[in-house]
């Protein structure tokens, strides 16, 4: 597997697209426990995404996801905005100084946005949060490298996973952010963060290229 600009490009295009698309969704699964604001600080920060999206710096991959990176932080309110500026950040300093990437390369800098979001948000896995299907979702990517899966039977698998495993959050007490404040009325509904990342996942896996 090799990864090039355009394919970042797409990436993130779908990315702030979805988001777009689904904020009042977002906002609705964030009412449930929390203050019902993730969607629209998601979509405030990625819709300058789009704005502003012929103006990012594209000496490569790397460089592209870190100026994305910085208007994301800058635009997005609440608790969204760092640990989302975070992951893009982390993720693009990892494939920074480089035209192309492989794999490998692409799972070091998403194991290392998954780092940023702990050290950021303080979260750990089983603490109903995005990184209960993110993390799932890097291991299916990890593994689906090494059976030499194409890509866009990788990205079919990740979304699968991504979907179980945010279904699954509902079983979970929400021990960060305004919904653990709930407590034990918390479980019993997904994650909005979790949630979120099987969409994208999703929406990537119905429109990736063969």
């Amino acid at each position: 597997m090799s990864g090039t600009l355009a394919d970042t490009e797409f990436v993130v295009r779908q990315i702030s697209e979805t988001i777009l698309a689904n904020e009042t969704y977002f906002g609705e699964l964030d009412a449930v426990v929390g203050d019902g604001d993730f969607g629209y600080s998601l979509a405030r920060g990625f819709e300058i995404v789009v704005d502003q999206w012929d103006s990012f710096d594209r000496t490569d991959p790397g460089v592209f996801l870190q100026k994305v990176a910085m208007t994301i932080s800058s635009r997005i309110g609440g608790t969204s905005g760092p640990i989302w500026g975070t992951a893009f950040l982390r993720t693009g300093g990892q494939l920074k100084g480089n035209e192309t990437f492989d794999g490998a390369d692409l799972v070091r800098a998403l194991r290392a946005a998954v780092e940023g979001i702990k050290a950021r948000g303080g979260a750990e896995l089983g603490e109903k949060t995005l990184l209960d299907s993110l993390v799932p979702a890097i291991d299916t990517l990890e593994a689906e490298l090494a059976k030499g899966s194409s890509r866009a039977e990788i990205v079919k698998a990740m979304a699968v996973t991504a979907r179980e495993t945010a279904d699954a959050t509902a079983n979970l007490q929400a021990m960060r952010g305004r919904a653990a404040y709930t407590g034990e009325r918390s479980i019993g509904s997904v994650d909005a963060g979790a949630t979120a990342i099987a969409v994208l996942l999703e929406a990537l896996a119905a429109t990736w290229p063969e």
